[in-house]
């Protein structure tokens, strides 16, 4: 069974930063893209970062320049750092891994979410 275990949320001040992190375990035979998502009250769940299984990355617009998401193939474990924080980033972060597993083959997985909240 996949499991995607999420960790690195918490409350932080305007202005600070967070890094997230994202451990797929289980019986996989590889992954593809890994994904950050976030969800704040009353919106709808949003791509924040993306990174496929060689590296090339894409970011929402409100985040470029601030975020960073990298990955570490050996550990199947995907990060995001989260610099310069605003109140606007206060979501739930959610990881998304689209992988192959033993059973029952390639979809898409996601993880229990994290709290990021922002507030002075």
């Amino acid at each position: 069974q996949v499991q995607l275990v999420e960790s690195g949320g918490g409350l932080v001040q305007p202005g600070g930063s967070l890094r997230l992190s994202c451990a797929a375990s289980g019986s996989i035979f590889s992954i593809y893209n890994m994904g950050w998502y976030r969800q704040a009250p009353g919106k709808q769940r949003e791509l924040v970062a993306a990174i496929t299984s060689g590296g090339s990355t894409n970011y929402a617009d409100s985040v470029k320049g601030r975020f960073t998401i990298s990955r570490d193939n050996a550990k199947n474990t995907v990060y995001l750092q989260m610099n310069s924080l605003k109140p606007e980033d206060t979501a739930v972060y959610y990881c998304n891994a689209d992988l192959v597993a033993v059973l029952p083959g390639r979809g898409g997985y996601w993880g229990q979410g994290t709290q990021v909240t922002v507030s002075s």
